[in-house]
């Protein structure tokens, strides 16, 4: 495996790591301490600029505006991203809609991807994945207790759901929903399109993390699905492939997360170091020169860049030969660095003390918002246990 990139690449990604320096770091304090749609006429000032410099959308298809990078390359760039909370965002590679405009790409029909996917990619429409319940365990799929009826030419949609990402201010949600209850497991659920204007679909709330609801893109729902109708035709895909479907979706998407997720290490990293070589703790001493702090140092740096190989080289294995072949390794890198990135932001607000508690700095709104990444898209606990009994099996 060689990680080594076009000269061209390296120009992208120092063009986008000065970008989220010199423009997002400034406006973060804005963006954490006010509401984000005041915040967004200044966001979307930044986004016009990312268009300008041709770096738009870059892990999405070129006939569609975007740059159409591989998972490596797009993976790097992912990271450079990561050291902003509003990096994704401004360069229109934001989940869910990253993942929903994958889906409609590989499965939506032409109609569906007319009216739909060229508005996502341009960023002029947002989305949301509607998956979850809250009755049901998140880490098993194939229980789901919302129905998708046939009736003549349309779906009647009934359920609830919630955690559903960005719903507020959507144009349209995938849903999964029930369609062939008396299948196999696997075959039973179905993904739906459903406008959000559709009589039926109801928010019922943001629901708030660790204290905070957020709103528009930032926040997370609670939807009822009340008699929902929606044409048959707004099927994604076959009947009963939902959970394939989604199964496609996460593959990929745990890369994104997982870049992600690395970019914030890399930041948290910075602010860690930074801050241990300038607080004064007496006349001539920093925290630098305490060993604790010496130690949750050189632990970060090492864990941060063994997460990185193994991230890096799952992304290369899911493009030779495709996500299936790489089950292991993408439930290693799920809890790895979701575990990984956890420890640094916690030993980076440690070492900020007071000030690491506020939201003067990301790390508060890391700590709140990123402690999910050991729950969804499958908890540790699910994870370790798939990945050891795929092992032992070449042990019995």
């Amino acid at each position: 495996m060689d990680f080594t990139i076009s000269d061209e690449m390296q120009t992208t990604l120092t063009m986008i790591e000065e970008f989220v320096e010199k423009e997002l770091h400034p406006i973060e304090f804005l963006f954490l301490n006010e509401p984000f749609r005041d915040l967004l006429p200044r966001i979307e000032e930044k986004r016009a600029r990312v268009r300008e410099m041709g770096l738009w959308a870059p892990n999405h298809p070129t006939e569609y505006g975007g740059m159409g990078l591989g998972l490596v390359e797009y993976g790097l760039i992912s990271e450079a991203l990561g050291g902003s909370p509003l990096g994704h965002f401004v360069f229109g590679c934001q989940a869910p809609d990253a993942g929903n405009i994958e889906i409609l790409h590989l499965h939506g029909t032409d109609a569906q991807k007319r009216e739909w996917l060229g508005p996502l990619v341009a960023g002029r429409i947002r989305s949301c994945f509607s998956m979850t319940e809250i009755e049901m365990p998140g880490s098993n799929p194939v229980l789901m207790e919302t129905s998708a009826d046939r009736n003549g030419a349309d779906y009647v949609i009934n359920g609830r759901k919630w955690y559903t990402t960005a719903a507020d201010g959507a144009a349209f949600a995938i849903v999964m929903a029930v369609t062939n209850p008396d299948a196999a497991p696997h075959e039973r659920a179905s993904m739906i399109m459903v406008p959000t204007d559709t009589p039926g679909f109801e928010i019922v709330r943001n629901i708030a993390v660790m204290g905070e609801a957020g709103e528009d893109w930032m926040s997370h729902s609670e939807i009822v699905y009340r008699d929902c109708r929606v044409p048959r035709a707004n099927l994604l895909g076959d009947e009963g492939r939902g959970f394939v479907i989604a199964q496609e979706r996460l593959g990929p998407g745990r890369i994104h997360h997982c870049m992600r997720w690395l970019g914030i290490c890399r930041r948290a990293f910075e602010l860690l170091c930074t801050r241990a070589a300038t607080r004064r703790i007496g006349p001539s001493r920093t925290l630098a020169d305490k060993e604790i702090v010496q130690a949750w140092i050189a632990e970060s740096a090492a864990e941060i860049e063994a997460a990185r190989a193994l991230t890096l080289q799952t992304a290369w294995r899911i493009e030779q030969y495709g996500w299936k072949q790489a089950r292991e390794e993408i439930s290693m890198i799920k809890f790895l660095v979701a575990g990984t990135m956890l420890r640094v932001i916690d030993r980076a607000l440690q070492v900020h003390g007071g000030l690491g508690m506020t939201d003067d700095t990301p790390l508060a709104f890391w700590y709140r918002h990123e402690r999910a990444a050991r729950i969804y898209d499958g908890p540790d606990e699910a994870h370790k246990q798939s990945l050891a009994r795929r092992i032992l099996k070449r042990y019995r």
